[in-house]
C-alpha cells in the first residue's frame, strides 16, 4: 500500500469510535461479532477504511462521524446497568437521558462500567478517542471510589491490595486505599484505582474476606461528581474538559495510531 493511500484510510475499530457508537475495544468487539459491514460484505479485525467512499453500517445501519461532541457526568443509581441496550430489559444508563438527547443522532455511550449494585460517576459521550484513552491503564487515570466492607480490615490486608493481588491472571496495577471510619460492623474506605478491571474493588475485597457492602465511585480524574443526586446528569464545563483531555495526554506513551 502506498504512503498517499495508507495516510488517507483509516482503521475500522478508530472510525467506529469516532462515529460516537462506543469505545474502540468496544468497537473491536462488534467486528468480532460479525455486526460490522464495509460496502456489504462483514468486516474483519484490523481492516482499513476510506472514511470518504467507504459505506460502514453497524447492525445495519450506516454510520458518519458525529459533527458535535458532547460530554455528561451521570450519577448511576444501584440496579442500573451501564450498558446503552439492554437484551434482559433492565433499566439502564442511557435510559435516563431519552427525554433529553436524540440518541440516534448524537450516538452517545458510557465510558467503562459499573456494576448493576454501584453507584456513581459514569461518564457519557460520543467521543471515541476520549474513552479510548480513559480506558487505557498505561494513562493511569485515577478513579476514586467511597467503598463501605464489613468487619474492618488489617492495614496489612489493606497493603497487600495496594501492591497488587492475581486477577484473571495478571497482577493488579498498585492502588490506594485509605480508611475513612471504623463502624460497629464495618468500615469506610477511599480506594483509588487505576484501571478497570471486572468488578475489580469487590473482588479484591473478597479475598481479604471483608466482601463490600456498597461501592459508590465519586471521581473519574479530575472529574467530580459534585452533590450530582442519583440519576442525574450534568454538561462537563470546559474547564472539565480541557482538564480531562489534559490528564489523558501523555506524551510518553506512543500517540494512537491513524
Amino acid at each position: 500500500m502506498s504512503e498517499t493511500k495508507t495516510q488517507k484510510t483509516e482503521k475500522l475499530h478508530k472510525f467506529i469510535a469516532r462515529c460516537g457508537i462506543c469505545s474502540r475495544r468496544q468497537a473491536e468487539k462488534l467486528i468480532e461479532e460479525g455486526r460490522v459491514r464495509v460496502n456489504g460484505k462483514i468486516a474483519i479485525i484490523g481492516q482499513r477504511i476510506d472514511p470518504q467512499t467507504d459505506i460502514v453500517e453497524v447492525d445495519g445501519k450506516i454510520i458518519k462521524p458525529v459533527e458535535e461532541k458532547i460530554y455528561l457526568a451521570f450519577n448511576k443509581p444501584k440496579g442500573v446497568v451501564t450498558t446503552a441496550k439492554d437484551e434482559y430489559g433492565r433499566t439502564c444508563v442511557l435510559d435516563f437521558l431519552k427525554k433529553h438527547f436524540d440518541l440516534e443522532k448524537y450516538h452517545l455511550f458510557p465510558v467503562g462500567r459499573l456494576d448493576k449494585n454501584s453507584t456513581g460517576l459514569i461518564i457519557i459521550t460520543n467521543d471515541g478517542d476520549l474513552a479510548a484513552a480513559l480506558l487505557n491503564p498505561r494513562k493511569m487515570i485515577p478513579k476514586e471510589y467511597i467503598v463501605t466492607v464489613k468487619g474492618h480490615p488489617s492495614k496489612s490486608k489493606l497493603s497487600r491490595l495496594e501492591q497488587g493481588v492475581m486477577l484473571d491472571g495478571k497482577i493488579t496495577l498498585p492502588c490506594k486505599i485509605e480508611l475513612l471510619q471504623k463502624n460497629k460492623r464495618s468500615t469506610r474506605l477511599k480506594v483509588t484505582l487505576y484501571e478497570g478491571k471486572k468488578r475489580q474493588i469487590r473482588r479484591m475485597m473478597k479475598m481479604i474476606n471483608h466482601p463490600v457492602i456498597s461501592l459508590n465511585r465519586v471521581a473519574v480524574g479530575p472529574i467530580k461528581l459534585k452533590g450530582l443526586k442519583r440519576g442525574s446528569f450534568r454538561h462537563l464545563s470546559k474547564d472539565e474538559i480541557v482538564k480531562l483531555l489534559e490528564a489523558i495526554k501523555d506524551r510518553r506513551l506512543e500517540r494512537w495510531e491513524a
